[in-house]
């Protein structure tokens, strides 16, 4: 794949995925001159241990994680390239990279009794956690914590309905792109709210391209909101 809209979407979301691990206080590594980013370390819930860079990566790297102590672990195919069923491994899911473009107009928010805010102090950022996983009583450990605030790169915005979060999104700033990820919205009214999450990235962060990863109705969705399909990536877990 060649298309500079993936790869800028890659390093992007690969660039996250370290500051979310680096928050815990266990960064990944960036090997094989960048062309893909490994964690020794357990990784916060949903976040793979091997995530690709380029499409030229090889699976060394990968191999040297299975011999170990990290146990099970998923790893980010970003181009669809490797084969990882000899070693065990098995295809979870499939989605597609997207694109949406800078000289594209601010999407105007519709819906007047939204206000959106950027997370700012630790108690909301438990908050904005709790909203996007639906979290029952049971407690689970954090995967967004408090050292992530002071990555200036990264912001956690919120919908707010009163003083009750009913949407969010996390933006992330590399390479003239900013990333769209771990998106949340009710499904009334969904366009409308897809407006103004975008409309609050563009604030946090004006003048840039916005990149990400969906699939199925998602990435539809997506779609008829103007973002493209720039590209195949595959989870692989063991």
């Amino acid at each position: 794949m060649n298309d500079v809209r993936a790869r800028l979407a890659v390093l992007n979301n690969a660039r996250l995925c370290d500051a979310v691990c680096g928050a815990h206080g266990r960064a990944g590594e960036f090997l094989q001159s960048g062309s893909i980013w490994i964690n020794r370390h357990q990784v916060p819930r949903f976040y793979p241990n091997a995530f690709t860079i380029s499409p030229n990566a090889s699976i060394d790297s990968i191999d040297e994680l299975l011999r170990g102590e990290i146990g099970q672990f998923a790893v980010k195919d970003s181009f669809c390239t490797l084969d990882l069923s000899s070693r065990g491994f098995r295809i979870l899911f499939e989605e597609q990279w997207i694109y949406w473009s800078a000289s594209q107009p601010k999407p105007e928010v519709q819906i007047a009794s939204l206000r959106w805010a950027k997370i700012d102090n630790p108690a909301d950022l438990a908050a904005w956690e709790f909203a996007w996983s639906g979290a029952s009583e049971e407690k689970q450990a954090r995967i967004f914590v408090p050292p992530i605030l002071d990555d200036e790169d990264i912001a956690f915005l919120a919908a707010y309905r009163g003083e009750r979060i009913v949407a969010g999104v996390i933006a992330n700033r590399s390479d003239d792109v900013v990333g769209m990820s771990n998106v949340f919205l009710p499904e009334q009214n969904a366009l409308e709210f897809t407006a103004g999450c975008v409309a609050a990235i563009i604030d946090a962060f004006p003048g840039l391209p916005i990149v990400g990863y969906e699939g199925g109705s998602a990435l539809a969705a997506a779609q008829l909101f103007g973002f493209e399909a720039v590209g195949p990536l595959r989870i692989w877990t063991l």
